[in-house]
């Protein structure tokens, strides 16, 4: 990409349209396009240095509000799901008119489980449960980075002022992740919060509740609340990645529930890449926001920037080069480049590398979604960009 007045004619370019191309294909010669294709594979990164896995980590047993027990709950994650990893993230209030979570020996036999079913390399367990966070988030999953944890016990249960708020969010030791932002019942304001409230990961889609990725998205379901999307928080400057889980009450998470129309049935998956499948690994996947949430089956999504991966704030000296490949159980329908909360490049190839030329703000902030044929669809943690 050498061409003096490229960036005065256009914003974003592709790598097939640098100077070898075009001379490869002015030269008259034979076998030009196996020549063509060589120059475009040679410009592609080296496969990524993390593995892909599978994961849902938001669920609930007859501890609280859900129909399995423990057992029945993670044997579902494991064995009839294939999962690598998965959460019980039972309510703290115990369900409405049974005993907290912290009586009755509860919080204690949640633990006792996740260790009982933590397998190394096989199906790692993350200690979990949903914490009521009014008037910041209603529906906050907590995440322990150990498989043993104190529960967050504020001036009153149920409820969580902006002090005890920004103290955990400063905790290494543990991620918070509210889910239904966007449904009236269970909503945050992202307009209304200032930056140091926002946490770093959104569940962005569930299959039993919303999607909120922007206001109007065709796969929000009931309200829609303006301020309550994950595009409203970047835009007022988070550092906010996304996963997607099911929210299972009745022993299926993981599986997409055939009976219901869609995309109601379709289950939520968290996708990390991470070194190994362990209980550090996965966290710190989740910790480091590189990781994405697609909506059931299985899709592994490689997004790059000049070789850093999603999640990651980074300066580059210069222009981003923008890579992606996408394999999945469906074909693509097509991959969308998203820069600063705006539908920025969609393409229908699985994979591509994009040179964007133009920096917009001072962090530019992209990510993907991408969309199967059957509608699934699949949104990455984005990477912010900055330039030297």
């Amino acid at each position: 990409m050498t061409h003096p007045e490229r960036k005065l004619a256009k914003r974003f370019d592709m790598s097939g349209r640098c100077a070898e191309f075009t001379d490869i294909v002015y030269s008259g010669e034979s076998g030009t396009w196996e020549k063509l294709n060589e120059t475009q594979r040679r410009r592609m990164p080296d496969p990524p240095e993390y593995k892909v896995f599978f994961g849902d980590i938001h669920g609930h047993s007859n501890l609280s509000d859900g129909g399995p027990t423990p057992d029945q709950y993670y044997i579902g994650l494991r064995d009839n799901a294939g999962l690598d990893f998965g959460a019980l993230s039972d309510h703290d209030h115990g369900g409405v008119g049974k005993p907290e979570l912290w009586k009755d020996g509860k919080w204690e036999l949640i633990q006792k489980k996740a260790a009982e079913y933590y397998e190394p390399d096989r199906f790692t367990t993350l200690l979990a449960y949903e914490r009521d966070s009014y008037p910041f988030y209603n529906n906050l999953v907590v995440y322990y980075r150990y498989g043993e944890g104190e529960m967050l016990r504020g001036v009153r249960d149920g409820e969580m002022t902006r002090a005890e708020l920004r103290a955990w969010l400063s905790r290494d030791d543990i991620i918070l992740v509210p889910h239904d932002t966007n449904v009236l019942n269970y909503s945050a304001d992202f307009l209304a919060m200032e930056p140091e409230d926002m946490v770093s990961l959104i569940q962005i889609y569930g299959r039993d509740s919303s999607c909120a990725e922007y206001m109007g998205d065709p796969l929000s379901r009931g309200a829609d609340l303006e301020g309550g999307h994950w595009q409203d928080a970047l835009k007022r400057g988070a550092r906010m990645g996304c996963i997607a889980c099911s929210d299972d009450h009745g022993g299926r998470g993981g599986i997409d529930i055939g009976e219901k129309p869609f995309p109601r049935g379709i289950a939520g998956i968290t996708a990390v890449w991470a070194k190994e499948n362990t209980r550090e690994a996965v966290f710190d996947a989740l910790k480091k926001r590189r990781c994405y949430g697609f909506m059931g089956g299985r899709m592994t999504v490689d997004f790059r920037i000049s070789g850093h991966y999603m999640g990651e704030e980074i300066t580059v000296d210069d222009d981003p080069e923008i890579y992606y490949n996408v394999t999945a159980d469906a074909p693509v329908a097509n991959v969308t480049l998203v820069k600063n909360c705006r539908d920025y490049i969609s393409v229908k190839s699985s994979e591509q590398l994009i040179y964007d030329y133009r920096q917009e703000t001072e962090a530019d902030c992209y990510y993907l979604r991408v969309k199967l044929t059957d509608g699934r669809q699949a949104w990455t943690s984005p990477i912010w960009v900055s330039r030297s």
